[in-house]
């Protein structure tokens, strides 16, 4: 480990006596694959963390001046013996080693200084850009705020994806699950969520927290780079771990990410953070608990794993006035097998948090992406967390891809459809179409409600589906070129008065005139 624990360690323990009695020392007495028993240290307390000394007559001084020092984390309480998960790499401890308390719980160093770089899962820097500056430590583990110290949610965090922003919005301070199975876009939703935040104002842009957990090293390289290139990652922290770790260190990671974006949060600032993916961590943490002989329950799970992920994400909120109003969004990520959402860490989740995007594999492969169910996708903050304008425009969408869907499904028995059905199909698909985003390429909340107000309001009418984006395209350019003033005026006042229907009805007209050939097939 790095020397910025030894000497976080060492300050915490400095005004402590660390005078050898029974109860502070322990006796390691068996050791199996990662987990530690360990005899006498009967003072101990969970999550605590304790250090391995090396030799005879070895004191926690002396241990904690080791070139290499070993740290265990206190997992079991038992009656004669604790168990402890190793830190690190296992293979040089040994039974019969003397075992010291730190009487410190685990905690990660805090400050401005961990933005725009890439630490470990105990705040450690992985990146190569030098020491990091750090303020505090804060415990991964506290309780969540209660419901005295929350506010209402009732401001938006912005995804850049249309099909959310308008049908499921997520606000600051709620948890909105991202679930599909593999390969359906997930991560891809969390980082343009993440690069779309560069268009928000200074003062309310939120710090951005991506935690990979137990991911390619590969892949998160590449996060990093699409970050950066996208101007995003000096507002983005990255906890990194790989699938080659420790299962201690992937349980960690997750509670690493929140204890930093409490610290962010307390200063009354917005924390968005990404759990890629909660589904490796209860891998995880159901390895480290049959090794602790933790009883397996449902599909082999200990019976704690519910508690273990609500007691992570109960520490979102949006903060009351009187305690700064910060927040903290999280956006976890669950990975299904065959799209069986009723499966076993699926429905923990679901169940504890405030709605559900769900992304299919179907529609995934037939190029609909974002691969949005909107049947099983919902918000329960709804629309209290959009803009007004959002709000005004949005209403329709959902109502229409429905009954597409129904008349989609309908049309494959029947051949002969009255206009009405037709129209309404046609519709569904423009619709469709025009929901359809490319990777990394998020659109500021403004242009949104241009794009959509324009579909209720026929800028699509007599077009073909396949021209839908490329009339929307066009049109987005036209607006911005030649009706500056219409959309500054949605970015700023983020409500649509009838004066600006008004200009954007015009402005739909001036562009179908000037651009006809658009709308032929």
């Amino acid at each position: 480990m790095s020397t910025t624990i030894i000497d976080r360690i060492k300050k915490e323990i400095a005004a402590l006596d660390v005078t050898a009695t029974p109860k502070e020392v322990g006796v390691v007495t068996a050791v199996s694959d990662g987990i530690i028993e360990i005899s006498g240290l009967t003072s101990a307390r969970m999550m605590e963390m304790v250090v391995f000394g090396v030799g005879e007559g070895a004191t926690l001084e002396t241990a904690l001046k080791q070139t290499t020092v070993l740290y265990g984390l206190v997992l079991n309480l038992e009656e004669d013996v604790v168990k402890v998960v190793v830190l690190g790499e296992s293979a040089g401890i040994r039974e019969g080693m003397t075992v010291f308390r730190t009487n410190t719980l685990l905690s990660v160093p805090v400050g401005d200084g961990i933005v725009g770089r890439v630490v470990n899962a105990l705040g450690e820097m992985i990146d190569g850009k030098g020491a990091i500056t750090t303020d505090k430590n804060m415990p991964i583990e506290r309780v969540a705020y209660g419901v005295m110290d929350r506010s209402s949610v009732n401001e938006p965090i912005h995804t850049g994806i249309k099909a959310i922003d308008s049908m499921i919005p997520i606000g600051r301070g709620q948890r909105e699950l991202i679930i599909g199975d593999r390969g359906t876009g997930k991560t891809t939703i969390a980082i343009d969520t993440i690069i779309n935040q560069k268009y928000e104002p200074a003062a309310k842009r939120p710090i951005c927290i991506y935690v990979a957990i137990g991911q390619k090293r590969s892949k998160t390289a590449n996060i990093m780079a699409q970050l950066e290139k996208a101007g995003a990652m000096e507002y983005t922290t990255i906890i990194a771990t790989s699938a080659s770790e420790a299962s201690p260190l992937l349980f960690l990671a997750p509670f690493t990410g929140m204890a930093i974006g409490e610290y962010f949060m307390q200063q009354g600032k917005d924390v968005l953070i990404i759990l890629d993916d909660l589904s490796k961590h209860a891998v995880a943490y159901r390895q480290m608990s049959l090794l602790l002989r933790r009883p397996p329950g449902r599909e082999a799970y200990p019976g704690d794993i519910f508690y273990l992920h609500s007691r992570l994400l109960e520490r979102s909120a949006k903060l009351s006035a009187e305690l700064g109003g910060g927040s903290i969004t999280a956006l976890p990520i669950i990975e299904t097998q065959e799209g069986d959402v009723s499966a076993y860490i699926p429905t923990n989740v679901i169940s504890i948090t405030d709605g559900q995007i769900f992304l299919e594999t179907d529609l995934f492969n037939k190029g609909i992406r974002p691969a949005l169910n909107v049947g099983i996708s919902v918000s329960r903050v709804g629309s209290s967390a959009q803009t007004k304008a959002m709000k005004a425009v949005a209403g329709k969408i959902r109502l229409e891809l429905a009954q597409f869907r129904e008349l989609e499904a309908f049309m494959q028995f029947a051949s002969d459809l009255d206009a009405d059905t037709k129209a309404r199909i046609d519709s569904g698909r423009k619709y469709v179409e025009m929901l359809k985003q490319t990777q990394n390429n998020p659109m500021p909340f403004y242009k949104q409600v241009v794009s959509i107000y324009g579909a209720n309001t026929g800028l699509f009418d007599g077009a073909d589906p396949k021209n839908v984006r490329a009339i929307e395209d066009a049109y987005q350019a036209f607006i911005e070129r030649d009706r500056k003033a219409t959309l500054d005026a949605v970015e700023s006042t983020r409500a649509l008065s009838d004066e600006l229907k008004a200009d954007l009805d015009k402005s739909i007209v001036d562009f179908k005139e000037a651009n006809s050939n658009l709308y032929t097939a």
